[in-house]
């Protein structure tokens, strides 16, 4: 039978959660706002960007000090990616997956020899981290996946592709999802370590984006790569297990990603109301609009609700995969809605580039899709929910 929780959650954030939205904030909107249409418009990624946010401690949130992180929760580093996503969702991205993906995987899953050797430089930002699980025929379907891992002797041969991978050019550090066991699907793939310094491990295609243009999302090729048998995560067949577990918190930060985005979009929606006139007053005097706007304030005010109690539960130790996912879901929705609202209360000048909310909506729209599209993520909330209810 559900049990009804009574705990009290009390989301009201800490003098140091708060001195780090500040600091979060500060940031994006000194270093970020001036430079995002440029970007933008160039797709470069913003490396020294990425060496400022190093400094700060946000490419390390959920590393300890002792392995040169900031030591920080998933509360606090949603803070952080909901700040800078509010200005820029793009350079959001990048970390949301440098943090939630490549150094949570290891950091969680690799042996102590491993983490000693990758984690210092990959929290200290000194090099940045990528996620190797979609492949061409391998999406949503992860248990497709076709790169294949062959033991010989203290090495592994690594062959196959990987597409869709955020720092695929830019990332030094790779951790790769690879069949070892082939005929036994999910159970028969196991993850790797691999560097751009091993020979046959390089970047191919880099993709031309709706939206996110900043973040860098290219394809990767590994051809008769050696990896030693040490960079290997886990046992033989534990990688995907793994990498579904750092799928639910990494939900948490495309939650929080949504979030930003969604705040990003309803301030700028609320300020160009405000300050439109037509028919002899501003805009936001106008019922319909209005009425868009207490639309567009409740979605985001639930996708924050839902993104923090994901993240409490999480820092507490508590199960929290649903919570994530429907944080993610709820969220990453309200972001494409809350957006495409804030054009049309714009008007004609939301359609140009002029205005940030058109890049807002362009951005948006990946968060439905990564990390689990909406459709998967509506799959995981309807078993977890028949599990609880179950009679």
């Amino acid at each position: 039978m559900h049990e009804i929780a009574t705990d009290t959650l009390d989301f009201s954030l800490t003098d140091d959660q708060k001195a780090i939205r500040d600091l979060a904030r500060d940031f994006a909107e000194t270093e970020l706002k001036p430079h995002r249409s440029e970007w933008d418009e160039s797709q470069e990624f913003p490396m020294d960007a990425f060496k400022k946010m190093a400094a700060l401690g946000f490419l390390g949130t959920l590393v300890s000090t002792e392995l040169g992180g900031a030591g920080l929760g998933a509360q606090e580093n949603s803070i952080i990616i909901e700040e800078i996503a509010r200005v820029d969702p793009a350079v959001a991205l990048s970390v949301a997956a440098h943090n939630g993906l490549c150094s949570a995987h290891i950091n969680k899953f690799a042996s102590d020899a491993l983490r000693a050797k990758y984690m210092p430089p990959l929290a200290r930002g000194e090099v940045l981290g990528a996620w190797g699980l979609t492949e061409p025929s391998a999406g949503s379907d992860a248990g497709g996946t076709r790169t294949v891992a062959v033991r010989d002797g203290d090495f592994y041969i690594l062959n196959g592709a990987k597409n869709f991978i955020t720092h695929g050019t830019v990332g030094d550090t790779t951790v790769i999802m690879a069949v070892t066991e082939p005929g036994k699907g999910a159970r028969g793939i196991s993850a790797f370590v691999v560097d751009k310094s091993m020979p046959g491990f390089y970047a191919s295609k880099k993709e031309n984006k709706l939206g996110m243009r900043c973040s860098d999302t290219s394809s990767l090729v590994l051809d008769n790569v050696r990896v030693p048998a040490s960079n290997r995560i886990g046992e033989e067949g534990e990688g995907f297990v793994q990498a579904l577990q750092i799928l639910d918190g990494g939900r948490i930060s495309i939650a929080a990603l949504s979030l930003g985005t969604a705040q990003g979009a309803f301030e700028a929606a609320i300020a160009y109301a405000q300050t439109r006139e037509q028919f002899g007053k501003p805009i936001a005097a106008q019922q319909g609009i209005q009425f868009k706007l207490a639309q567009m304030g409740m979605k985001v005010e639930a996708a924050r609700t839902l993104t923090y109690k994901a993240a409490w539960l999480r820092d507490m130790g508590l199960p929290f995969g649903k919570a994530a996912s429907m944080a993610k879901l709820f969220a990453s929705e309200a972001a494409v809605n809350v957006s495409e609202e804030a054009i049309q209360i714009h008007g004609g000048y939301g359609y140009i580039k002029e205005y940030p909310v058109e890049k807002f909506w362009r951005d948006s729209k990946l968060l439905t899709i990564g990390e689990g599209t909406s459709e998967v993520q509506r799959m995981v909330i309807a078993r977890k929910v028949i599990e609880e209810y179950a009679v």
